[in-house]
């Protein structure tokens, strides 16, 4: 077997590679059916060094004819062995000018995605045999080598207008006829949902605060309308809170229990009763927490495959997130990790909730509401986001008594970046012993 395994080569299709350059040089605008291609997509060396002038040339609006060709190849140092005018010249003769570009780049891409695999796999059966790592760490990089090569494709199609239109305006008709049809997922805090008119999806959403404010029971309160609205998956990653942690949170917020009484488990019957119609009904939502330290985007995204056709993302929060380059220059890290969450919101179709800690900025001013320019880390965080939103109470300056005791108070939500609409703020009210945020004309009764 080990024989027959060295002498067996690598999926790669030569027709496949000279029929496609060739007919390129035949019509040269068939090369904008091909440009996804990359040149290590070819298998062999010549027709890589071929295809990276094309490629040159296209970029530098040179007409892709032999001439020229022969010319790139020569400045960029390719395909030096004297040969190359003959064998271009060879490529244009066995080609024809009806090969469809399109079918052949796929077979090309096709066979690379396969070698690429086959080279995957190699590597992978070897840290295996190494042990080194353990078994956990060697199946998160299959599944993440694996994802890499099934996400390099590319689609040269556009959508047209007119079939754009037809899905929108279908949209529209049904939200006429039933208004609560919001086109995103609702918050469930009425003023909220009218400013944004519901999370899109692809929305990534950024939940910013100073420490303490609130920003974890306000997320977990959207998790929790959610889910229990529409029954649909909500992810959680929590990389400051423990699972554990999080669930008592959201028990004491449903079942509307002090918090501290939930810890020392010093309830009345009423309070045992209300906690157990509070788990039972959270424990028909379908909200997955991970509370894995220091995860990155990449392992996100593999753990969101697995879950599949997740409605809501939550997580809490940015600045404990590790970036896939570990740099010194932590403002290029956060904006490589929020532009990798604003592709994954795109990519899973459903809007991404972001927590991030605001910068002692706003400390310093008289007025200390939040604004865009508190964003710690890195401004990148403002432009990649669709939706920023802060929470601010003047009780966390003022030290009221309220607030210490526990006792019920205003909580300004504040929408200070809406790509899609009117930007505004909404009143909340904050009780945090229960971990709660509901609005004013809402009247919270426990459950049970």
């Amino acid at each position: 077997m080990a024989e027959f395994d060295l002498i067996r080569q690598l999926p790669h299709s030569q027709e496949a590679e000279q029929a496609l350059l060739g007919a390129v040089l035949l019509d040269p605008e068939k090369f904008n059916e091909i440009v996804f291609l990359k040149p290590e997509y070819f298998y062999e060396e010549q027709h890589q060094q071929i295809y990276t002038a094309m490629l040159e040339m296209y970029n530098t609006n040179r007409s892709i004819e032999i001439v020229n060709l022969v010319d790139t190849l020569t400045r960029l140092g390719l395909f030096n062995d004297g040969n190359a005018y003959k064998y271009i010249k060879l490529l244009c003769d066995t080609a024809t000018d009806t090969l469809n570009a399109a079918e052949c780049a796929e077979i090309i891409r096709d066979k690379a995605m396969l070698r690429a695999l086959i080279e995957a796999l190699r590597e992978l059966s070897e840290e295996a045999y190494s042990e080194v790592g353990g078994a956990d760490a060697i199946i998160a990089e299959a599944e993440r080598r694996i994802f890499s090569i099934a996400e390099n494709k590319f689609d040269l199609s556009f959508d047209r207008i007119r079939d754009v239109l037809r899905d929108n305006l279908s949209l529209l008709e049904q939200l006429s006829e039933n208004p609560d049809l919001l086109s995103g997922v609702k918050t469930q805090f009425e003023g909220l949902d009218r400013v944004l008119v519901g999370l899109g999806k692809g929305d990534l959403v950024l939940v910013g605060a100073r420490p303490g404010m609130g920003k974890t029971s306000f997320v977990m309160n959207i998790a929790a309308n959610f889910a229990k609205a529409t029954k649909e998956k909500v992810a959680v990653f929590s990389l400051e809170m423990s699972s554990e942690q999080l669930v008592n949170r959201m028990l004491a917020s449903e079942a509307l229990i002090d918090n501290n009484a939930l810890r020392t488990g010093k309830m009345s019957t009423e309070e045992w009763k209300r906690i157990a119609a509070a788990a039972s009904l959270l424990s028909e939502t379908q909200i997955y927490i991970d509370d894995t330290p220091g995860i990155n985007v990449n392992m996100m995204k593999a753990k969101l495959r697995r879950l599949k056709d997740v409605k809501l993302v939550i997580i809490d929060y940015l600045q404990l997130m590790q970036s896939e380059r570990h740099t010194d220059n932590r403002v290029q890290e956060v904006a490589e990790m929020t532009r990798a969450l604003k592709l994954l919101a795109k990519e899973f179709a459903c809007p991404i909730i972001l927590c991030s800690q605001l910068s002692r900025s706003n400390e310093a001013r008289s007025d200390k509401r939040p604004m865009l320019s508190d964003l710690r880390d890195s401004g990148a965080i403002e432009q990649d986001a669709d939706i920023v939103i802060f929470l601010y109470r003047n009780d966390y300056y003022s030290k009221e008594e309220d607030a210490a005791s526990g006792e019920a108070i205003v909580a300004e939500c504040l929408v200070a970046k809406n790509r899609h609409g009117p930007t505004g703020t909404v009143n909340l009210i904050w009780q945090g012993k229960n971990f709660r945020f509901y609005t004013p004309e809402e009247k919270y009764d426990h459950v049970g």
